[in-house]
């Protein structure tokens, strides 16, 4: 029981030297739980450990996504399935070590399954930033962000608990690029435009580099109205137009036959989103190139599709929201040959407990045309989430 009291008086002692610069005491009861303010039954801790760092400030946060999810498929030979489920868990630390206050580096983690189902922890970001080393410019070094991903995340789709964007999504979507990576990236912002962009690895932060080349990737856009909304969409009205894709070279090697090639991967996206407090519509197009030389033979990315999502929002502080969104993708097939969509539909409800707990319910139809190779996951997921943040 000691050593539980001590593992729990760390954590707390070191959350309370971010938080607050002064000192924090903290109290226990008889059965040893922690509390920082005293009351009937709890006595004061006392304790002579201290927390250091190299850094003159750290910075803790946290977010996971808790939930369950109940799937009918659509053809009766494959059974329905049910789960709870922890989505995602990060748990982050940036460190301020330079002079300027908005330079920084930071490590995230990621808790999420394997491929056998197993629970594992990995980086997902290790990068240091450093600001304005351009003109209203700064870099990401490291294990980085990649350009498209966090925009759409934290200014048009703000439900990644239930289903990632349409260039990352596997059921209704391409998978033509997941969301962190190994390289430089610059972050250029002004009032009316910025962009992110910089040179890849190319696989993502999951997969090895296969040494075959390197990805160049971009985004641009521009703040139609003068507003950044990031993150602010039950405060602010924006309107935001971007171009967004990726030139991969040698992102796969691919056999067919006898013959050998390095397929590269070339895609572009134009997205537009307009917020007002009270609600938001966004919608996007993408188009990827088949770069394969190999007679009858495309590249398993390419093709093209688009994605619509909507919100509205009910509520004294706009805590109550109906959301929709529908993807819709089309693989590119050999010369003549059907070209079946895939085909996504979720509707659902939110509610924005406090500031670091939102409740969302949804349902999400997967209605893959026939021909589709994707046909088999047609059916109806039922999910209730949990997504708590700190």
């Amino acid at each position: 029981m000691k050593r539980i009291v001590l593992s729990a008086l760390a954590v707390l002692t070191l959350g309370a030297v971010v938080a607050n610069a002064g000192d924090v005491t903290l109290y226990q009861d008889e059965n040893a739980k922690v509390f920082t303010k005293a009351g009937e039954g709890r006595t004061e801790i006392k304790s002579d450990t201290s927390v250091f760092s190299h850094a003159d400030k750290l910075k803790f946060s946290g977010q996971t996504f808790l939930g369950y999810k109940y799937t009918n498929y659509s053809d009766a030979a494959t059974p329905s399935t049910q789960d709870f489920e922890i989505r995602r868990a990060y748990f982050q630390v940036k460190a301020y070590l330079l002079d300027d206050p908005k330079s920084y580096y930071r490590v995230t983690f990621d808790v999420s399954k394997d491929v056998v189902g197993d629970e594992k922890v990995r980086a997902k970001y290790a990068y240091l930033y450093l600001n304005d080393i351009f003109a209203h410019t700064g870099v990401e070094m490291g294990l980085v962000h990649r350009p498209w991903h966090d925009y759409e995340e934290h200014n048009a789709w703000y439900y990644r608990s239930i289903s990632k964007v349409l260039i990352e999504d596997k059921k209704h979507g391409p998978d033509l690029s997941n969301s962190a990576d190994f390289g430089v990236m610059f972050k250029t912002k002004t009032q009316y435009f910025d962009a992110d962009y910089g040179i890849f690895n190319g696989e993502g932060y999951h997969s090895a580099s296969n040494g075959n080349g390197m990805s160049f990737e971009w985004r641009t856009t521009a703040h139609i109205l003068g507003v950044n909304g990031k993150d602010k969409q039950t405060k602010k009205t924006y309107w935001d137009t971007s171009f967004f894709g990726q030139y991969n070279k040698g992102h796969k090697t691919v056999t067919v036959g006898t013959q050998t090639e390095n397929q590269d991967l070339i895609f572009g996206g134009l997205h537009t989103v307009y917020n007002q407090p009270s609600f938001l519509v966004a919608a996007q197009y993408v188009y990827s190139d088949n770069t394969s030389k190999i007679a009858n033979n495309v590249s398993g990315q390419a093709g093209s599709g688009y994605s619509v999502n909507g919100e509205y929002r009910m509520g004294a502080d706009k805590e109550y929201k109906l959301l929709a969104r529908y993807d819709s993708w089309t693989k590119e097939q050999v010369s003549g040959a059907k070209e079946p969509a895939d085909r996504g539909y979720i509707v659902g409800a939110a509610w924005h407990q406090n500031k670091n707990v939102e409740w969302v319910a949804n349902v999400i139809v997967t209605d893959n045309e026939a021909g589709s190779a994707k046909e088999k996951e047609n059916g109806t997921q039922y999910m209730v989430t949990a997504e708590v943040k700190f």
